[in-house]
């Protein structure tokens, strides 16, 4: 690779961290990599545009995070998880000012598996439902939905606890369904690790393209040029969330168009073969993460990205399907994916 591309492409090894997370098993090749940071970078553009208009429909001047948020509000599995996000950052930044940083270096899934834990440090309780109500305090209400419609809010009772918790329960599940779905696949994927392997795939699954790196991403995304304030640092984590789920949407969809092409290959060679396919039939096994390299086993290359990326292309909105078209061209913006 020449030195002008090693200087345009930043984030090699990040991206195959975050494909050798979401399925790939094979070292991809660098036109993949590049590729893909090529889309993540347009879909960054894309998305401080778009934030960027909203905001001044506003009469802000600098971008906030509903204007990000809104662009992916069709998807609510992605918005449920990134709200999620947000609420456990802001809760571990308020405790470790507290505490004088107690919470550094805690997992977020650690944290919350101490609030839902009845015996957790100070015993059942006091401490876990104070840590609780203030879980339940930086909980983030978007203006789109629809406790925003009315000026009165409803009261909460004097356990602490919202009204109609089952119904917020239904749609918390409904709305996690992907990330249940893709947490059983992790399990499936990790289930026959050793201790070694697993602490690689941690440090794999941490892999980010703003966690200590906010200026590095600034100048790489050319975030100066495209706003006319500085940031906010949720910005930054709220891009560095959507980015990692961009490079998952594009392995998950580049696996899927591989295999096809796999299985297209396997029904042409039986065909030739008369039938039996016994001279080009490709025999599958059960393949694990850091099984040996093997013959059949492909990486994804450029064009199942490509493909990937253009089948997400043409999944519109429904709002789009009802516009009238009136001839000529008609001007769209990018699918955030």
């Amino acid at each position: 690779m020449s030195s002008n591309n090693q200087e345009k492409y930043k984030y090699k090894i990040e991206i195959q961290q975050m494909m050798f997370v979401n399925g790939e098993t094979c070292d991809p090749p660098v036109e993949t990599t590049s590729l893909i940071e090529d889309i993540v970078r347009s879909q960054v553009v894309e998305m401080l545009f778009q934030a960027s208009s909203l905001a001044f429909k506003r009469g802000a001047r600098s971008i906030a995070s509903e204007d990000l948020i809104f662009l992916i509000r069709h998807d609510q599995a992605k918005v449920s998880r990134l709200t999620t996000y947000l609420s456990w950052k802001d809760l571990r930044k308020n405790a470790k000012d507290q505490e004088g940083g107690g919470v550094e270096g805690a997992d977020l899934l650690e944290d919350a598996g101490m609030l839902n834990t009845a015996g957790g440090p100070g015993g059942p309780g006091g401490a876990d439902k104070k840590a609780a109500a203030v879980a339940k305090t930086h909980k983030i209400r978007l203006p789109w939905e629809l406790a925003f419609m009315f000026r009165e809010q409803p009261l909460e009772d004097r356990d602490g606890d919202e009204p109609g918790p089952e119904e917020d329960r239904e749609l918390e599940i409904m709305a996690n369904k992907a990330t249940i779905q893709r947490l059983k696949m992790a399990d499936e994927r990790t289930r026959h690790m050793t201790r070694e392997e697993y602490v690689h795939w941690s440090e794999c699954r941490q892999a980010s393209f703003t966690f200590r790196k906010a200026r590095r991403f600034r100048e790489w995304a050319g975030i100066s040029y495209l706003t006319d304030s500085k940031p906010h640092d949720d910005i930054i984590d709220i891009l560095g969330f959507l980015t990692f789920e961009i490079v998952a949407t594009l392995t998950e969809e580049g696996l899927k168009i591989k295999e096809q092409e796999e299985e297209l290959e396997m029904r042409s060679s039986k065909n030739s073969d008369g039938g039996d396919g016994s001279a080009g039939k490709k025999r599958k096994r059960e393949h694990h993460l850091f099984d040996g390299p093997d013959e059949d086993q492909k990486p994804i290359l450029a064009r199942h990205v490509e493909e990937a990326f253009r089948r997400i292309q043409t999944l519109k909105p429904r709002t789009r399907a009802l516009r009238r078209f009136g001839g000529g061209l008609v001007s769209t913006k990018t699918q955030i994916l």
